[in-house]
């Protein structure tokens, strides 16, 4: 049996992060689940096979997605990073070096793709 791929989802509308979280167990991830940045870094302590974490901008707490990922990104290198919005455009630069953005709505099947194609 093969060990599951351990994906981190850090979103704060309850019903989004459901849904992503639903499609990535269904896709055969291990899916950890978060609704703010200090949830998230709690897990990343405690979950140290966690390979890819999948996060929302906006959304309340000590820090924003963005600033997540980069702390993630110093923090733990060998995360690979999706960042995610309905508000904001972002640049390419706004988001760590291999990181990924995906404007919402997104299409799941777009974002396992990539996930599957970061993770190889």
């Amino acid at each position: 049996m093969t060990e599951k791929i351990a994906v981190l989802v850090v979103e704060d509308e309850a019903l989004i992060l459901m849904d992503i979280a639903d499609q990535l167990k269904a896709a055969g991830f291990k899916v950890y689940e978060a609704m703010n940045a200090d949830a998230a870094i709690n897990l990343l302590n405690a979950h140290l096979d966690i390979r890819l974490m999948f996060t929302d901008i906006d959304m309340p707490g000590s820090m924003d997605g963005l600033k997540l990922a980069g702390a993630v990104r110093d923090r733990w290198p060998p995360v690979k990073i999706i960042v995610t919005s309905g508000a904001r455009m972002i640049e390419i630069t706004d988001i760590p070096d291999g990181s990924m953005f995906f404007s919402k709505p997104y299409n799941h099947t777009a974002v396992l793709s990539s996930m599957h194609e970061m993770l190889a």
